[in-house]
């Protein structure tokens, strides 16, 4: 592992396969685009769990690669020119994995930016809107009172469903063929509607195309590879 002793993390999480790209992470929403990416593309890669309740975000290991503490994150011993490269943040891993393969994002440059554009739509607008109203229906905010934290994050959460049923009229993936968009935005509809139990909250039976878009995509074998890494212990 001499091409990556220089990274801190390492120490907390040996590589058991140093010519591996080193995932870690949890199979969260946002942990499972990159195992999925990682699978669908046929890249190895040695995946570490970081567990949340033990707060192995908060490690000065694991802040070392990402002082965001947030999962996941990744380091590729054959990175750019041959060089190591460590990157956080799931849309730019999405995004560099996919160049790196030469697979799920188009090389023509309308279909490339039709691509990008959906998933900065997910980053920056599924993930966290769908994520505060898992934290009102799910988690602690379901206890408190006032209602209109909760009915604005549901109102929103339903408009960009309604979107998106929209724009997967005709099509079976959300910009015509299978991509990295898919994998950044299909996780969080699992989330919303498997995990947080919100489907009644946000208006899911009133969804014309969601509902099969989402069986089509957890249909899968790399998708159902991916949302199991890593491993729990």
């Amino acid at each position: 592992m001499s091409n990556l002793s220089m990274f801190p993390i390492t120490k907390r999480w040996p590589p058991r396969n140093p010519k591996a790209i080193q995932l870690y992470s949890l199979t969260t929403p946002n942990g499972v685009k990159a195992s999925i990416a990682l699978e669908e593309m046929g890249i190895p890669y040695d995946a570490h769990l970081v567990s949340f309740s033990t707060d192995d975000q908060l490690t000065p290991e694991f802040l070392s690669l990402n002082p965001n503490n947030k999962i996941p994150a990744i380091i590729d011993p054959e990175g750019p020119e041959g060089k190591p490269i460590p990157l956080f943040e799931s849309g730019a891993i999405l995004l560099y994995l996919a160049e790196k393969s030469g697979k799920l994002l188009p090389k023509d440059a309308a279909g490339r930016w039709a691509t990008i554009q959906w998933l900065m739509f997910q980053m920056g607008g599924v993930g966290p809107m769908f994520g505060q109203v898992g934290f009102f229906h799910h988690f602690a905010g379901k206890d408190i009172a006032d209602p209109r934290p909760r009915e604005r994050y549901y109102g929103e959460a339903k408009r960009l469903l309604g979107v998106m049923d929209r724009q997967l009229e005709g099509n079976d993936w959300i910009t015509g063929s299978y991509s990295i968009a898919d994998i950044a935005i299909a996780p969080w509809l699992r989330t919303l509607r498997d995990f947080y139990r919100a489907g009644d909250a946000v208006g899911w039976s009133d969804l014309k195309n969601i509902p099969t878009y989402l069986d089509r995509f957890l249909a899968r074998p790399a998708v159902q590879r991916g949302l199991v890494q890593p491993p729990r212990d």
